[in-house]
């Protein structure tokens, strides 16, 4: 019987990449590694001249396709050039190198990904005739129509990353009308950006069905509406054994805060300004569950003398291939 197997991969577009995916129908769906590579075309993603347009897709990530169900199957790709080199867009390469690297630390990671629902150019919540909702206040976990707005795209959202094997652990409605989140691990750096990528397209997924679309842009409405962040929960062995690891590894962020807030998503200063649960871009602070600061150290972190810190920073449009691996590169470097 023919499987179809989805093939998904990041492209080449500025200053935030998206998401691209063509199907291969195959005789068999099959490991990962026996999977094949294939190939696209590089000049309509932003990766390639027209007159030598073909790059390459080979599979790092495979999960049962739980929209087309069956033995169809979805499967992530990284890209490279034609002579078998990781394209310049291909961040996943960098991100695998260091996880091996700093193998020994034994990281994992906890990304809770915000994003916001459109119906067209209006937040779901928003009046359709122009204007605004009510005040924030009572949208962050709330309950019934007048509060929230999209769970029918949310929960499907749920199904399909369950169904597909995926490790989310949770999702809540947020503060503004329409925003949601939804959060992955806790697994190793490298599993987590596999697995948030491929959650990222089946919520684009979850809602074409409906119309309604799913932005990662970090300010989606201007003025006193809270923006979209992907707060980045870490911890390494040795955090998840004493106290005093937790302080070291905010201590380490905190000497590399001008070389992360640069690749922690485009648009981070219109978010990161001190204002609605964020500290500024241009500073950095930690303190204990304190959701003000660049970094926040949970109380039960420090009652139970173990455990994990949360870096606030980085955006909703976040590449997590970049991000954790600055992370485990600051953090597992410093750590002794």
């Amino acid at each position: 019987m023919a499987v179809r197997a989805e093939y998904i991969w990041i492209d080449g577009t500025e200053p935030t990449q998206r998401l691209r995916a063509k199907t291969k129908v195959m005789d068999s769906a099959r490991d990962v590694k026996d999977l094949p590579i294939w190939g696209f075309d590089g000049s309509s993603t932003n990766q390639a001249p027209g007159e030598a347009s073909d790059c390459v897709l080979r599979p790092v990530f495979c999960c049962p396709d739980p929209i087309r169900g069956g033995d169809n199957i979805l499967v992530l790709s990284e890209v490279l050039l034609t002579d078998m080199t990781p394209h310049k867009t291909n961040r996943r390469a960098p991100c695998a190198e260091v996880a091996q690297a700093q193998a020994d630390k034994e990281f994992l990671f906890g990304i809770e990904q915000e994003y916001t629902l459109f119906a067209g150019m209006r937040p779901l919540g928003f009046p359709e005739g122009g204007g605004f909702p009510a005040a924030q206040g009572g949208y962050y976990c709330g309950v019934g129509a007048d509060e929230v707005f999209g769970r029918e795209v949310v929960e499907k959202h749920l199904d399909l990353c369950l169904q597909a094997g995926l490790h989310i652990s949770g999702i809540n409605a947020e503060v503004m009308p329409g925003q949601w989140e939804f959060q992955v691990g806790p697994v190793g750096g490298l599993e987590v950006s596999d697995e948030l990528w491929m959650a990222r397209y089946l919520l684009y997924r979850a809602g074409e069905d409906s119309g309604v679309s799913a932005t990662l842009y970090p300010k989606p409405v201007r003025g006193d509406w809270n923006g979209a962040g992907a707060h980045t929960n870490l911890s390494t062995k040795k955090m998840r054994s004493s106290y005093q690891p937790n302080v070291d590894a905010a201590e380490a962020l905190k000497t590399k805060h001008d070389l992360h807030i640069p690749h922690y998503g485009f648009g981070i200063e219109e978010r990161l300004t001190g204002l609605h649960e964020t500290a500024s871009y241009r500073e950095f602070s930690y303190g204990v569950s304190d959701r003000g600061a660049s970094v926040r150290i949970p109380w039960q972190v420090q009652v139970e003398g173990k455990g994990y810190i949360e870096d606030r920073r980085p955006n909703a449009n976040m590449d997590p291939y970049v991000v954790t691996r600055l992370i485990m590169d600051t953090v597992g470097s410093a750590e002794k």
